[in-house]
């Protein structure tokens, strides 16, 4: 059974949701269908994200699923260019998706770092590079870069996922003040630890988990980047952390 639509300010808004075919991603997807939108749900899976795109189908919302690697400027430019020329315009992108390799620097392949950071950071620069002309030329639009806690606070054998999470803050906020004149906000927003399976690679490594009490659900942190884009357009948040009430700065 849906939840209907009560909120009509997202009503007709195309959104593009980057890792939409699992995790936060999923999540976001969903909480825009939910709000009437219309979603296109972009993952290097395509599978996943057809998967996630039929789901929507429940609340009546329109969707399209495109495989995409983030990473790879003509595929990011030629997924926008898709999803705007189909729907006639685009209002809002979530950079939802991301990697890690958690190793230590001795390690990690050059290959590995070039990867975590072409999809936890240079995805969403190519993102914003091929969105906000359309955005520009459309009278606004909004972009959301999720991060993490890891750019508040480190700990060993993540310094690529660190490294990529404290860039995509600094990289937000020198892209909001790029995109006001333009009437395009930037929100970076900074979760704390989600149930999702981000954390798989762990058990796999044999890395002790973090305790799943405390731990959020994504879909609280997909309903926070919801609100952000409910706001006037005279306001904006520009960074948000959604953290779980009972999580510690682990580890």
């Amino acid at each position: 059974m849906t939840t209907p639509n009560t909120d009509h300010r997202l009503t007709g808004k195309v959104v593009l949701v980057t890792g939409a075919g699992s995790g936060l991603g999923e999540a976001t997807a969903h909480a825009f269908g939910r709000a009437g939108s219309i979603v296109a749900c972009c993952d290097i899976n395509e599978m996943a994200a057809r998967r996630v795109s039929h789901a929507l189908s429940g609340y009546d919302a329109q969707s399209v699923a495109i495989g995409c690697d983030v990473s790879d400027e003509r595929a990011v430019f030629d997924t926008v260019e898709r999803v705007a020329d189909q729907f006639g315009r685009l209002d809002i992108v979530v950079n939802c998706a991301a990697i890690d390799h958690t190793l230590s620097v001795d390690e990690m392949s050059v290959a590995q770092w070039d990867q975590v950071i072409g999809v936890n950071l240079r995805g969403p620069f190519l993102f914003a590079k091929a969105a906000m002309p359309r955005m520009r030329r459309q009278g606004g639009g909004q972009i959301f870069n999720v991060a993490s806690t890891a750019a508040t606070r480190a700990w060993a054998n993540a310094s690529a996922y660190h490294a990529s999470k404290w860039g995509l803050v600094g990289f937000g906020r020198g892209l909001g003040v790029e995109g006001r004149p333009d009437h395009i906000r930037v929100t970076t927003v900074i979760p704390g630890g989600m149930r999702t399976h981000f954390f798989d690679r762990f058990a796999d490594q044999g890395i002790p988990l973090p305790d799943e009490a405390n731990l959020q659900d994504p879909v609280n942190v997909a309903s926070t980047i919801v609100f952000a884009a409910t706001l006037p357009p005279e306001s904006t948040i520009p960074e948000v952390m959604v953290m779980p009430l009972t999580e510690t700065s682990w580890p």
